[in-house]
């Protein structure tokens, strides 16, 4: 195929070409000189990007990583946690730690909106006992699209006078969504480099505050690998990995703060990716009138998060659609996640759009054009004007 093919799946994200420069480079001495000296700016940018002023933690690993390192500070074999699910990835966590034998009771709240706070709030009232030692939430879920309301959640523990962590999976919010772990009440935080950072996958970072750090110690879940500690001293270069640094992907890091500290601006970053996500929900609700085959998976707005649009194609749709975008246009959209099995018809009926990281308007527009005349291509049903609906999206303020 010509030109250039685009993945608009949620992570991997774009890299952008001056990330894949400073990644481009010879293996450096891991002893001394310029990798070395720059981890002070880096460990204090990624405290900056999660906007906290407490502790940070890198691993080499993806996301399902950063839930291992999570669970194995955080917990003792026996202790019990309260996962608020809204998605696969919220079951996944829950799932994740389980298995390390933390006793998880999941609060399922669909695949379709946000957790109610008043939920979780009678939930922790009932916790007499105080035997529920970390609240872990799902800020937005990949899969369902659902962003949670982080703040509610902390007021919901503080109103009922309940003691546990409030722990965090930003994943696919860091970077594109409102996030303000110190000004929220957040504890722990868990993140990772190939969605909003704008990096391929590989590391995957903890933020954690003092009083998770203080609470947490002497945890029996902890293995010398996953331990914390010694990555937030870093008393000794090696220490901040475990073992041999992930060099390049360091490198790379740096050019990708950089570009969103210092020369965007996170609130701007945040602006940006709320105006593309506008832009991708006016496509959707366009071609989703007169039609019933066609919708976006969150209804309400204000529970939708900014870097990923889960929606629905009915009758084999979504993957009719996905093929052809592959084929004809060179456009990647992610497949469906938790909606059904894959050994379900129904599996064929949901899709994704990617939005998050380095992409702007052209590259989303680009995409929904794309897609309509994917619509029109397999004469699928669908209402008119969604291209014009979108471009109004985002050049509104």
């Amino acid at each position: 195929m010509t030109g250039r093919t685009y993945l608009a799946i949620p992570g991997p994200s774009v890299v952008p070409e001056r990330v894949l420069n400073a990644m481009h480079r010879a293996s450096p001495n891991i002893y001394e000189g310029e990798v070395v000296a720059m981890m002070d700016t880096l460990m204090a940018d990624l405290r900056r990007v999660a906007m906290t002023r407490q502790n940070a933690a890198i691993y080499i690993a993806n996301g399902h990583g950063a839930w291992e390192a999570a669970n194995a500070n955080l917990f003792s074999r026996g202790d019990k946690a309260l996962q608020v699910a809204t998605g696969t990835f919220g079951w996944g966590w829950a799932t994740s730690a389980q298995r390390m034998g933390v006793d998880v009771e999941v609060l399922d709240c669909g695949k379709s909106g946000a957790a109610d706070p008043a939920l979780v709030a009678q939930r922790l009232r009932d916790d007499k006992e105080h035997s529920i030692k970390v609240l872990m939430v799902t800020h937005v879920d990949t899969a369902s699209s659902a962003k949670n309301n982080v703040p509610a959640m902390r007021k919901a523990l503080d109103e009922a006078g309940h003691p546990a962590l409030l722990a965090v999976d930003a994943v696919a919010s860091l970077g594109c969504d409102e996030l303000r772990m110190d000004e929220w009440g957040i504890d722990l935080l868990v993140g990772a480099s190939q969605k909003g950072l704008m990096m391929p996958p590989g590391l995957a970072f903890l933020w954690f505050s003092d009083k998770a750090r203080r609470r947490c110690v002497g945890g029996d879940l902890k293995t010398p690998y996953w331990d914390w500690e010694p990555r937030t001293v870093g008393a000794e270069f090696w220490l901040y990995f475990g073992g041999t640094a992930p060099t390049q992907h360091l490198f790379g890091m740096r050019e990708a703060l950089t570009m969103l500290l210092d020369e965007e601006g996170l609130e701007n970053v945040w602006a940006r990716h709320a105006r593309l996500a506008r832009s991708v929900w006016a496509a959707m609700d366009a071609w989703s009138v007169g039609s019933v085959d066609i919708g976006l998976n969150i209804a309400d707005p204000a529970a939708r998060g900014h870097s990923v649009t889960a929606a629905r194609l009915v009758n084999g749709g979504a993957k009719r659609l996905r093929s052809w975008l592959e084929a004809e246009a060179g456009v990647t959209l992610g497949v469906g996640l938790g909606m059904a099995r894959h050994d379900e018809p129904a599996y064929g009926d949901f899709f994704r759009i990617g939005h998050m990281g380095h992409v702007n308007a052209h590259m989303v527009l680009g995409v929904l054009a794309t897609m309509e005349a994917g619509l029109t291509a397999l004469d699928i049903p669908h209402g008119v004007g969604a291209v014009e609906a979108a471009a109004k999206a985002f050049g509104k303020a």
